[in-house]
């Protein structure tokens, strides 16, 4: 009895071992695949949206596929596979393609040069270099906004962990040796749940209001003069899309306007005879919705009372000088008057001043400038602007490549000096005369300091409608900033032209994968296994005998046997 227990407790511990080498098998083969992540970096998701139910943008967020370049041999079967590909490497042949025709890919992954980051700050840009990626990178913006693409297109910036995966993978494609399941090379994973629809997306336009002076006795309405400036953006990757020119430039313009003048309307000798409005409007890269609704909020009496209102836009784009763009014929008196304004302080500030006059169309609810809409309610306005030619619908609205660094604040600057010095002589009737009311060096001179902090703080924040917040940082920072110049700030909410939708998931994390193959895999396992029975035989007969080993792997006797 005492030898059958003593047999029974050996053969457990044989099992025992027996089982936790097999354990040790498992954990060995699972460290394979999940102990070799090469790198985990953010990604920033091409937008997805819809204009009347018409889909744009990447239709897709998830990713699970091996990793190909550029040199992929030609013809390759990719509809499997995630491109990964430098925004140097990328060519015409790709992008139509793979954007425009639409062919099967599995995913595309775009490495951006670091100069592109709205975070950072490079030490030095090779100015020619970065005009060439600009304009490759801007042209790649407009193709991926308005196609309709089926699988997820990612961007992330280049670092030293991805230049070494892209080098391996050129390496691989270079000889050959594609990443597959059965080579192995490297795996790029997100995951993510399917985009949902943003429910009722808003826009927010913040309103201020200085006061003009009433003479004694008069009961009239003062005239009224509106500043305009939308201050939202619109690009390829929401997260990204931080609009330095455009409409950084013309918000900080307006900032630095109000900031003039409510020191000069602080004091009841200086202040004039004009009210100023002041108006940061939402939804500009859709048709200008916002400046839309905030003018239906108006009553008949202040839409009347407005003089002409001046709308300001990527005012650092112009190479040679300043635009201004009117819906009214050119021998219109106003539109004569707020020209010939800014072209005397345009000649003694050493800018050129150019009129473009281009006719609305009231049968098209599509508009190119943002003073169009104050036209179709017959208010006169025009819109100064470094652009000479009106931009297609999503077009110029601030994309990734529209970053403070290569902004010229200098641009900016004499800009806000020519509408506050014009605006300032016709306020206080000095038309044609050769004064200089905001006069370098004096108390009412242009802040470069306060332009340049505005300009980098909105160059660093991503403000693309709907994905910016009624109660964001931003336009909490914006309403405090005017209401420390004006009077009467106040915010209107209210929601996107039903025409656009916009989906959600902008950003996501990327894990980076290097696998080994299947062949490997299995030669590994092989190897494993062998030395496994080999060490349990070993463990067998020392322990218990080859008789013992043997009876292990006998078949037991059948019932009828045992029976019998």
């Amino acid at each position: 009895m005492a030898n059958r227990v003593i047999a029974a407790d050996g053969r457990r511990h044989v099992f025992e071992s027996f089982y936790s080498l097999i354990a040790l098998v498992f954990i060995l083969i699972a460290c394979v695949e999940l102990c070799d992540a090469s790198t985990v970096v953010d990604v920033y998701r091409l937008i997805q949206y819809d204009i009347s139910g018409a889909p744009f943008g990447s239709r897709l967020a998830s990713l699970n596929h091996h990793a190909a370049s550029s040199r992929s041999a030609p013809g390759s079967d990719l509809s499997r596979t995630v491109a990964v590909l430098s925004l140097r490497e990328l060519n015409e042949t790709f992008i139509r393609e793979y954007i425009e025709e639409g062919k099967p890919l599995g995913g595309l992954l775009l490495l951006l040069p670091q100069v592109f980051r709205f975070d950072s700050s490079p030490a030095f840009v090779d100015n020619c270099d970065y005009m060439d990626m600009k304009k490759q990178l801007v042209y790649l913006e407009q193709k991926l906004i308005h196609s309709t693409i089926q699988y997820p297109v990612y961007f992330a910036f280049e670092d030293e962990d991805l230049a070494e995966v892209l080098a391996d993978i050129q390496r691989n494609d270079a000889a050959g040796q594609p990443a597959t399941a059965t080579t192995g090379g490297y795996k790029l994973i997100v995951t993510s749940a399917s985009p949902k629809k943003l429910a009722a997306p808003t826009i927010t336009n913040i309103q201020g209001w200085l006061p003009g002076l009433k003479a004694d006795g008069d009961s009239n309405q003062l005239p009224t003069i509106a500043i305009v400036a939308s201050y939202d953006t619109f690009g390829a990757a929401p997260a990204l899309s931080v609009g330095s020119d455009s409409s950084g430039s013309g918000v900080v313009a307006l900032l630095e306007i109000a900031r003039l003048f409510s020191i000069l309307y602080s004091n009841p000798n200086t202040r004039g005879r004009y009210n100023i409005l002041f108006g940061l409007t939402s939804g500009g890269p859709y048709n200008y919705n916002g400046t839309q609704k905030w003018l239906r909020s108006f009553d008949q009496r202040l839409r009347e009372s407005i003089d002409y209102a001046i709308c300001l836009n990527s005012l650092s784009s112009g190479e040679n000088g300043l635009w201004l763009h009117v819906s009214k014929p050119p021998e219109n008196a106003y539109v004569k008057q707020i020209f010939e304004g800014l072209s005397n302080v345009a000649e003694e500030l050493g800018v050129k001043v150019g009129l473009k006059h281009k006719k609305i169309n009231v049968s098209n609810s599509r508009v190119a400038w943002e003073h169009e809409q104050f036209s179709r309610l017959r208010v006169t306005a025009a819109t100064l602007s470094g652009l000479s030619v009106a931009p297609n619908l999503l077009e110029s609205t601030g994309g990734i490549s529209d970053k403070s660094e290569f902004v010229d604040e200098t641009a900016v600057v004499q800009g806000v000096k020519l509408v506050a010095e014009s605006l300032a002589r016709h306020i206080y009737g000095q038309e044609g005369k050769n004064i200089n009311i905001f006069a370098d060096n004096s108390s009412l001179a242009v802040s470069p300091s306060y332009i340049g902090s505005w300009l980098d703080l909105l160059s660093r924040t991503p403000r693309v409608a709907p994905f910016l917040s009624k109660d964001s940082p931003l336009i909490t920072a914006l309403k405090k900033e005017l209401a420390d110049h004006v009077v009467e700030v106040n915010l209107q909410h209210d929601v996107i032209d039903g025409m656009f939708t916009f989906y959600d998931s902008t950003v996501n994390t990327l894990q980076i994968y290097q696998v080994a193959s299947v062949t490997f895999d299995l030669l590994l396992l092989l190897v494993l296994g062998s030395y496994l029975i080999t060490l349990f035989s070993f463990l067998v007969i020392t322990t218990r005998g080859v008789d013992d080993l043997i009876s292990l792997f006998r078949r037991p006797p059948s019932r009828k046997a045992k029976a019998a």
